[in-house]
């Protein structure tokens, strides 16, 4: 039974790998380019398993590609005081407001459901989205769901597409790594190369 949910496992990422937009792949490492050729700077959002694959995403832009970066997420003493001050459906365009983003920025998303108003499931996502929009900031993001307000509202925005309804959420925090590491080794965005 375990073997047999590994060999299916494994089958489901060859089919999203084979699936996924390429086209798609390719105009974000464009948008990201030109938001670097501006000297301009990515937000990632995320929340759960998307917090964790944003600050790694950081690192990596930062890093290897010399763009400008930062996750909310990572600043859990300012993160927790919105929070519990102002409250969790704000805490995230409230932080973007006092990081000034402006049109030349970009917002990029990495979340499995992209936020939900109607189901009232990542409020600040949406919140974010709405702000990044009323500033002409770039929304990008790397979904799992097609009916989400990322994949409804962002420029450019990955779908992972579903090839199991039980297993969404690992596939889609999956893909991210594997559509950011692509990005971060594209010969329009690296500028340095990784150690190993």
């Amino acid at each position: 039974m375990k073997a047999h949910h590994i060999n299916n496992f494994f089958k489901e990422v060859k089919n999203i790998a084979e699936k996924i937009d390429k086209k798609d792949i390719q105009r974000l490492a464009e948008t990201i380019y030109n938001i670097k050729k501006k000297r301009a700077r990515l937000f990632f959002l995320g929340v759960g398993g998307g917090a964790a694959n944003c600050s790694h995403a950081v690192n990596d832009f930062r890093k290897l590609c010399n763009i400008e970066c930062y996750a909310p997420t990572d600043n859990s003493s300012e993160l927790t005081a919105r929070i519990n001050d102002e409250g969790w459906d704000s805490s995230f365009v409230e932080w973007l407001k006092v990081s000034k983003l402006n049109k030349n920025d970009g917002i990029f998303i990495m979340s499995v459901g992209g936020g939900n108003i109607k189901k009232k499931v990542s409020i600040n996502l949406v919140n974010a989205i709405k702000y990044a929009k009323k500033i002409n900031a770039k929304i990008l993001g790397i979904v799992g769901r097609k009916d989400g307000y990322t994949r409804l509202h962002a420029n450019i925005s990955i779908l992972v597409p579903n090839v199991n309804n039980k297993l969404i959420t690992p596939h889609t925090e999956g893909f991210q790594a594997v559509i950011w590491h692509c990005l971060v080794s594209h010969p329009l965005l690296q500028e340095k190369k990784t150690k190993w």
